[in-house]
């Protein structure tokens, strides 16, 4: 047999394993890496001898999996729907689905024209609830814009709320996304989420492990988390409450090695309160693009560094600072009453009036000096009098 062959041969034999292995099911996995996909394949067409580490029933199980199973059929039905069977050590394989161990996935079903590989080399997961607040909305859209102006892949899940909102954002920002779905990529899940999917479809990657046509179900959809949470380089999650599948993405991450990355909300929202808690297990904390690009980022591409604005006082010096600082507020007050305010010779404080003076920010009255209006009004509303 050629080696070609041997490829085509492997690539249908984990079609149809696609068929009988559930995703995430480490017990399959270990039977792939211990003894090959020939095997496992002779021994549920034969039935016998069954393999270890499972149960009569579950054997049986997938015995009749197995035989129902139509390789060709699926790569037929996948090929009218515009997708492709990626599988482990393939060119566009990303090697980082490797550290998920037995759990990897058996292969992959890829929508759309880019590489996966390739894309998921600087991408970033960003998750949540998906009965979200504007507030969260608002959060994933604008951080996904950022990312994606910034040059790096959104993955997401598909989903109502924070995973659709991020979705959004990249393409609105002419960037890339990638969805992975817990069906077949054949199958739009949510209906809701057709158009958009599709969308996606065209301009990013539609991303899954089921075979086409098979439907999510509430376990599928919390093991898809893992795919996400191996496939990119960091998990942000914007809002989740404390039971939301959102966070099995990113305790996945954590396990990973990856970057595991929350933005707070209000401390009144419950659907902040996972979020806080993960941060309060360690997390990091991030509130846009620049900062999630920090993390997960080459060395060098840094957060600008957030500071209070500058006020024109803050540009005086530290003397002159000092002797304004010891001018009463509600009156005038000498030479020598301000020069034991700060302390200082009547000389140098007489100096620095006259410099201040000259700024616009004391006035003379008589013997003594006094703030101007002008002065007074930038202690209060932070802003300089000239």
């Amino acid at each position: 047999m050629t080696p070609s062959e041997d490829s085509a041969d492997e690539l249908l034999g984990r079609v149809l394993l696609c068929r009988v292995i559930e995703p995430g099911d480490e017990a399959g996995g270990r039977w792939v890496r211990e003894f090959g996909v020939g095997e496992v394949l002779r021994r549920l067409r034969e039935g016998v001898p069954a393999l270890p580490g499972v149960s009569e029933g579950r054997w049986a199980g997938l015995v009749a999996r197995a035989r129902r199973a139509r390789p060709e059929r699926d790569l037929a039905v996948a090929g009218e729907a515009g997708a492709r069977f990626v599988v482990p050590g393939g060119a566009e394989w990303p090697g980082q689905l490797d550290d998920l161990g037995d759990a990897r996935p058996i292969g992959l079903w890829v929508r759309g024209r880019p590489s996966l590989r390739m894309w998921a080399l600087r991408s970033v997961a960003v998750v949540g609830a998906r009965a979200c607040t504007e507030y969260g909305t608002h959060v994933a859209a604008t951080l996904a814009g950022g990312l994606a102006e910034r040059g790096w892949v959104v993955v997401s899940g598909g989903a109502y709320g924070i995973d659709g909102a991020a979705h959004r954002g990249a393409l609105a920002a002419r960037g890339a996304t990638v969805a992975v779905l817990a069906c077949g990529v054949d199958r739009p899940y949510p209906r809701g989420h057709a158009a958009l999917i599709s969308r996606i479809a065209d301009q990013g990657l539609v991303v899954g492990e089921l075979p086409p046509g098979d439907h999510p179900t509430p376990s599928r959809f919390i093991l898809r988390n893992r795919v996400i949470a191996a496939l990119t380089r960091g998990t942000v999650v914007v809002e989740a409450a404390c039971r939301s599948g959102s966070l099995a993405t990113a305790r996945a991450a954590e396990r990973l090695g990856r970057f595991t990355m929350g933005v707070p909300g209000p401390v009144t929202s419950a659907l902040s309160a996972g979020v806080h808690e993960l941060l309060r297990a360690g997390a990091a904390l991030v509130t846009d693009a620049a900062e999630v690009v920090e993390l997960v980022g080459d060395m060098g591409d840094l957060a600008p560094p957030r500071r209070g604005p500058v006020l024109p006082r803050d540009l005086l010096e530290p003397a002159s600072r000092a002797v304004l600082a010891a001018l009463p507020g509600n009156r005038a007050a000498t030479v020598e009453e301000i020069a034991l305010g700060v302390p200082t010779t009547r000389d140098e404080a007489i100096a620095k009036l006259y410099e201040l003076r000259a700024l616009g920010y004391v006035e003379r009255h008589g013997d003594g000096w006094k703030l101007t209006r002008q002065a007074m009004m930038s202690v209060r509303t932070g802003h300089g009098p000239c």
